[in-house]
């Protein structure tokens, strides 16, 4: 794969376009954590949902790498899918922690990433990355914006 300044873009207008997709996993996964979680979860809107695609790629440095995860994850394919099933789930977890940002909420966004992705399946014919792609999509976003009563309050251990 070859990353140039026209694939980075590329990838961002897949991104974009993909909300109708990954906005319904978004809110899905915020309506299921939340009934574990018993809250209430601000559900996503698509032009929040892109939005915050344009807040992510606006930094050049984190918009190469996920552009680069998302290159991948859309072309992986393995023959039978499960003996590659290792490596979408890898990168799926680091393109959710890289979109979610730094520490604590790149591992929240690694664990709904696998919260998700249960919950995440692709049509017959997709390569056997894209529902990973979607699951981290949608973990890294929802992460990442508000919605949670507990990001929202100022934290008791602010100093």
């Amino acid at each position: 794969m070859k990353l140039t300044p026209d694939r980075v873009d590329a990838e961002y207008e897949w991104v974009r376009t993909r909300a109708p997709t990954i906005i319904p996993i978004i809110n899905d996964t915020r309506q299921r954590l939340g009934t574990l979680f018993e809250t209430e979860v601000d559900s996503v809107s698509e032009a929040v949902y892109k939005r915050e695609v344009d807040t992510v790629f606006a930094d050049g440095e984190v918009a190469v790498n996920v552009a680069g995860y998302v290159g991948l994850l859309r072309e992986l394919d393995v023959e039978d899918d499960y003996p590659g099933f290792i490596v979408d789930e890898i990168l799926g977890r680091e393109l959710a922690s890289t979109i979610a940002g730094g520490q604590p909420l790149a591992l929240l966004a690694q664990a709904t990433f696998h919260f998700a992705d249960v919950h995440t399946h692709g049509t017959e014919g997709e390569n056997a990355g894209v529902d990973d792609l979607d699951a981290a999509l949608a973990a890294g976003f929802q992460t990442r914006l508000p919605g949670w009563d507990w990001r929202e309050a100022e934290s008791p251990f602010s100093v």
